[in-house]
């Protein structure tokens, strides 16, 4: 084992950004949107700092954004974003998220910078947050290993929550019907059911948030208590019924130099799974997937004098995931537990994080800031092989230097010390960020990746009737070198009139990538593999204007993954290098002053994904080129001010009513997917919802 050292910018500060205007009333959704050209950005951050002069370019997700999109889950916030795609396991009701090309285990998901432990590769932990306590979303592409250690390859997704209000109290409440495709009952059973309640307190320094939010989503194509034994039988493309009770509270003390606050969110998920009906013996095996999760976090910020800033995290994650299995018999209604292998299984995984830094500033043209991080993770479950354990030690220091009047450069080093793996000798970084001009910035940035298996890749199996998933104890760790730019330019003619356009590229160029594939022993088994290389690059091009009571965004992306079988031309043919996929969306608000009303529209076309695969076709193996359907994502939403503290919102999601993807592979390699069309959504669904503000 190698031990080192390292260096890099690790800084977490929340702020409160919510937009209200000097009496503390709310502003209307044009001037929220208005404001997002002067967010304050703290993702990799030193100390927070405005977009324009941040030297990541740093995508941000406002909390008007998401009120206005009636969201329940970060999904449905990032779907319509650029570079962003998920896919669904029907077969667990889980999904995953690729971002830039890449797929979940190397997107680092953050909650107030602390990290999220999930029990497989996909990014459950994404849509177990409340999305009543967010404040806004910052994503930050390209790797920050430097900054964020492992999982970072892809990028950082930091889910910022709501701070203290101005106020001494705030009553907040929230109620959502929606309906699931044609199905649904109100405020139980079929449809998707929203509750929330929260308040918060302030005086003299001291701050208490909390929370409560109940989502009750009832599945699709489910057979009912009257259902025929055909229609028991042939229901195949289920959606998965799940519930989720999410708790949290946050409570602090503020001076002028001391901020000091800890915050703890709970989770109890339940997804059913409907076994099929055998008619020979006239039952099913029903399964449910039961997930607790605490996650606790204590913050500290002290500010020493004009130079010298403090700053310390420790972050305690507790995941447990219960695989309950019944057998259900239809002729009298009985139920007894199954003893088929894992099928009483209980995964528990714990991860402990504990970061801290200083920030000192030498000059007004340099600062530096040096850190620890230790990162502790174990697991132990009858799926997973003994009890095993990862520990992290890293040291980071970087600086920010401003060469000249318009350039700052940050490098930055990371020294690693693993249980498991030799880490490189060093992992660096290099940004820099260039004012052009008035409203002209240019941005490049070069980081080194490193990303370790993670305890479920090395570890975890997990057999069930559409799973054959083994873990690999002989896994290597991913290395990538990866380099990004950006030109945006910033426009202000008048104070109802902003423009603001990015554009921006990559390039991703990765070393022993882990992925999934058949195993060598046993090929009717899928286990976790080291791929020698694999690449992603491409470019997004977005333009986000604001005039008046419209706010309107533009934006396109061309993305190309890494086609493995490009240099094996001798042995199957010619085919090129990478696969392209395009993306274009937008997003138009609208805002109806004299009514109060605000309309909101937002919509994405994904184009046809294209992947290389390895068949065998009149008995000779060749690569073919298989196609995943293109689609479009639209969601029309209208927010009504009703009275002071209370608002109306209605409206479509999925607009087009979009279900399945056309999928032409025919050889099906993939862990989670089961071969065929490839399911995206459950169809087009109808909106209302109230909401409460209260101040005083």
């Amino acid at each position: 084992m190698r031990t080192v050292v390292l260096l890099s910018a690790v800084f977490v500060f929340t702020v409160n950004s919510y937009a209200q205007d000097k009496s503390g009333r709310r502003k209307n959704a044009t001037d929220s949107l208005g404001n997002a050209l002067k967010e304050v950005v703290v993702t990799g951050q030193y100390q927070p700092q405005s977009l324009r002069n941040s030297v990541y370019q740093t995508r941000i997700i406002t909390a008007e954004r998401i009120r206005l999109r009636a969201a329940t889950n970060i999904q449905q916030v990032l779907n319509t974003e650029l570079g962003f795609r998920f896919s669904n396991d029907i077969t667990l009701g889980t999904s995953d998220i690729q971002m830039m090309g890449m797929t979940g285990r190397n997107v680092k998901i953050l909650l107030d910078g602390v990290p999220m432990v999930d029990r497989s590769d996909t990014r459950e932990s994404l849509n177990q947050i409340d999305i009543n306590t967010v404040d806004h979303i910052e994503i930050v592409e390209g790797p920050l290993s430097v900054s964020y250690g492992t999982d970072a390859l892809a990028g950082v997704i930091n889910i910022i929550t709501k701070s203290p209000v101005k106020e001494t109290v705030n009553i907040n409440a929230r109620i959502q019907e929606e309906t699931v495709g044609s199905s649904y009952s109100a405020f139980s059973k079929d449809g998707s059911h929203l509750q929330h309640v929260g308040a918060a307190w302030q005086n003299k320094g001291w701050n208490v948030l909390g929370g409560l939010t109940h989502n009750d989503f009832g599945g699709y194509n489910l057979p009912g208590a009257l259902a025929t034994a055909e229609e028991i039988a042939a229901n195949t493309n289920r959606w998965k019924p799940k519930e989720q009770w999410l708790a949290n509270t946050r409570f602090g003390y503020a001076q002028s130099n001391f901020n000091v606050w800890y915050r703890l969110d709970h989770v109890d998920e339940t997804i059913d799974s409907k076994g099929a009906y055998n008619p020979n013996n006239f039952r099913s095996t029903d399964q449910k997937y039961i997930t607790n999760r605490y996650s606790q976090q204590l913050h500290g910020d002290y500010t020493v004098n004009e130079r010298l800033q403090l700053s310390g995290i420790v972050g305690l994650s507790n995941l447990k995931r219960r695989t309950k299995t019944v057998v259900h018999d239809y002729t009298t209604g009985n139920e007894e537990l199954s003893t088929g292998a894992g099928e009483q299984d209980i995964s528990k995984f714990q991860s402990t994080n504990i970061r801290t830094t200083a920030q000192y500033k030498l000059s007004e043209r340099a600062s530096f800031q040096p850190g620890v991080e230790i990162n502790l993770d174990n697991a132990s479950g009858a799926r997973i092989s003994g009890s095993p354990s990862i520990n992290d030690y890293a040291f980071f220091i970087s600086s920010e230097l401003k060469l000249f009047k318009d350039v700052t450069i940050r490098p930055g080093l990371r020294f690693i010390s693993n249980s498991v793996y030799d880490a490189p000798p060093v992992i660096p970084s290099l940004n820099t960020k260039i004012r052009l001009n008035d409203i002209l910035d240019l941005r490049f940035g070069y980081a080194s990746g490193f990303r370790s298996p993670a305890l479920r890749e090395l570890y975890y199996d997990f057999f069930d009737a559409s799973h054959s998933i083994m873990g690999n104890e002989n896994l290597k760790a991913e290395q990538s070198n990866s380099f990004t730019a950006s030109l945006s330019l910033s426009e202000t003619a008048q104070d109802d009139l902003r423009f603001r356009s990015v554009l921006s590229g990559f390039y991703n160029n990765f070393r022993n990538r882990i992925d999934y594939g058949l195993s060598v022993a046993d090929p009717t088994i899928t286990t976790l593999i080291n791929i020698a290389k694999y690449k992603t690059t491409g470019g997004t091009f977005e333009n986000t204007l604001y005039l008046r009571d419209w706010q309107a965004s533009l934006g396109f992306s061309y993305i190309g993954t890494y086609n493995q079988y490009s240099e094996s031309e001798e042995q199957y043919g010619e085919s090129p290098e990478f696969v392209w996929t395009p993306e274009v969306n937008t997003n138009i608000t609208y805002s109806f002053r004299k009514t109060g009303t605000t309309a909101n529209l937002a919509v994405k076309y994904t184009g046809k994904r294209p992947l290389y695969e390895l068949a065998t076709l009149d008995n000779l193996e060749q690569v073919r080129l298989a196609k995943v359907g293109a689609f479009t994502t639209a969601d029309l939403m209208f927010t009504q001010n009703i009275l002071k503290s209370l608002n109306l919102n209605a409206g479509i999601k999925n607009l087009f009513d979009t279900k399945m993807l056309s999928n032409t592979a025919i050889v099906n390699t993939s862990a989670h997917s089961s071969g065929g069309s490839v399911p995206l959504n459950y169809g087009r669904s109808y909106v209302l919802g109230l909401s409460f503000n209260f101040n005083q």
